[in-house]
């Protein structure tokens, strides 16, 4: 079976079990699969944003469109305090006011590696406008994080979990997942599995967001 045909069944089986995980608060205590799947090809080079073609959906449309999973009710996202490779910090209580796209990934991971470009053209699009993007790598040797985000040319901030507490803090069950916080600090919807982030719905929901 090839790696992302696995990967795309074991996210069909999951996506059900983990919103109602996340998003109910029922605590789960069962850890994202840590033994490698099979290297897939670099991801190519991340571009620079270029002005998009269509219409602005809106935000409702968008979040259909993009399949993203919503609370039931709202929810204030997790605390969040991650090191960085530079050896900084980021921390979610600074980003008050921004919209926030939390993505957890690993460099052994070919769903998160084909998404990383269009994450990259999203967040350089939107990131003077209210925006930013925090990919938090899952690697249990931190020390292939730099090397390849400096291969790739990827731009946004990048947290290191490598004993995975952020992730089981946000209940991550499964790679890439993806969390999307207001500007109010709430959770507003999680994507489980790989998206299309430079697609028209993607801008349209940061925009929408933003405002």
């Amino acid at each position: 079976m090839r790696p992302l045909v696995a990967v795309v069944i074991v996210l069909a089986l999951v996506i059900a079990a983990a919103a109602v995980g996340f998003f109910t608060g029922q605590p789960r205590h069962d850890a994202v699969a840590s033994s490698p799947a099979p290297p897939a090809g670099p991801p190519p080079a991340a571009v620079p944003a270029k002005p998009r073609a269509g219409k602005v959906l809106p935000l409702a449309e968008a979040m259909k469109e993009l399949d993203l999973i919503r609370p039931s009710r709202v929810k204030a996202a997790e605390a969040l305090s991650v090191t960085m490779p530079g050896g900084g910090t980021f921390r979610l209580s600074e980003q008050r006011g921004k919209v926030v796209m939390i993505n957890f990934w690993a460099t052994w991971c070919p769903p998160c590696l084909e998404e990383m470009p269009a994450m990259e053209r999203l967040y350089r699009q939107h990131k003077d406008a209210g925006f930013t993007l925090l990919a938090v790598s899952v690697d249990a040797d931190a020390s292939k994080v730099t090397p390849f985000l400096t291969s790739h040319k990827l731009t946004f901030p990048v947290g290191l979990d490598p004993k995975m507490d952020l992730a089981n803090t946000y209940s991550v069950r499964a790679l890439p997942s993806s969390f999307i916080v207001d500007r109010e600090g709430n959770l507003a919807a999680l994507a489980i599995g790989p998206r299309h982030w430079d697609g028209n719905a993607a801008h349209s929901l940061v925009e929408g967001m933003a405002r």
